[in-house]
């Protein structure tokens, strides 16, 4: 049976500016409700630069209490006016010394439901999250949300397939993998890994990528962000590699029941044979 959910991401280039950028992707949600949208996702850390090209203690003035800080507040206001779940990925503070990748979950009401904190911190040229973020530790929640059950998962996530599984046995019918990642071996990986992992797990993907080069590095990071279905197709064409741009897809989450019913991958798991998995 048809449920078909209409469903929008955003890539974004870097304004310049905080105030800005959130703006902006107020008026790229409004523009989605008004064609009809019931959930929208930002890009990883969407409010800001992705300032992991560098090493700079000045960057973590980014940083921001969940739920209670502007962004998050500011966002659920967003949804409330807009009829939409929201998305949004920000640098969160916990407390001094504790930082984190994460990404808040606002219903359709408003109403703040949970976050996803990143687990997997990337440390390499480009990409130095481990100066700024501890790895997540809230585990792979699932929320029941106005627009059916979503889950996310952050940019270097995407490599490990153990957390795509986490969501997909907790009931995920749609994930957001909101991503900061540029030109080279990762475009490759960028076409395959989603639909690769949408099919395995057997729910959509919204692939969201940051757009354009910015000013703490020279990475230029390729758009391209796309919705996977659970069959590991593309829902119509990927975003533009240069420009950004909004899109807003029908998603039937009834294709979730049917190929699970299909492929039995759920039924068939072999958990009791998978022990070596658990071991560093």
């Amino acid at each position: 049976m048809a449920n078909v959910v209409r469903a929008a991401l955003v890539q974004a280039t870097w304004t310049g500016d905080t105030e800005s950028m959130l703006a902006k992707h107020e008026e790229h949600a409004r523009e989605a409700a008004r064609r009809g949208a019931r959930v929208i996702g930002f890009q990883e850390v969407f409010n800001a630069p992705y300032f992991c090209q560098v090493q700079d203690p000045a960057h973590h003035r980014w940083a921001e209490a969940v739920p209670d800080g502007p962004t998050v507040t500011r966002m659920s206001r967003l949804a409330r006016e807009t009829g939409m779940v929201v998305v949004v990925p920000v640098f969160e503070t916990e407390q001094p010394g504790f930082h984190y990748n994460t990404a808040a979950v606002i219903d359709a009401d408003g109403d703040y439901l949970g976050k996803y904190r990143k687990h997997h911190i990337p440390q390499l040229p480009g990409f130095w999250e481990k100066y700024y973020f501890r790895p997540g530790n809230l585990g792979w929640p699932v929320f029941d949300t106005a627009a059916g059950r979503i889950g996310v998962y952050i940019c270097y996530d995407r490599h490990f397939p153990e957390g795509w599984r986490q969501l997909g046995l907790a009931g995920a019918q749609l994930v957001y993998n909101p991503s900061a990642t540029h030109r080279g071996l990762s475009s490759h990986l960028w076409r395959l890994e989603q639909p690769a992992a949408a099919v395995a797990n057997q729910y959509f993907v919204a692939a969201i990528n940051r757009v354009g080069i910015e000013e703490y590095g020279d990475n230029d990071f390729y758009g391209s962000s796309y919705f996977a279905d659970p069959r590991g197709r593309l829902v119509g064409d990927p975003a533009s590699d240069t420009e950004e741009e909004l899109l807003v897809r029908d998603l039937d989450f009834g294709l979730v029941d049917e190929v699970r019913r299909e492929w039995a991958f759920y039924r068939d798991r072999r958990p009791d044979a998978y022990e070596g998995l658990v071991r560093p």
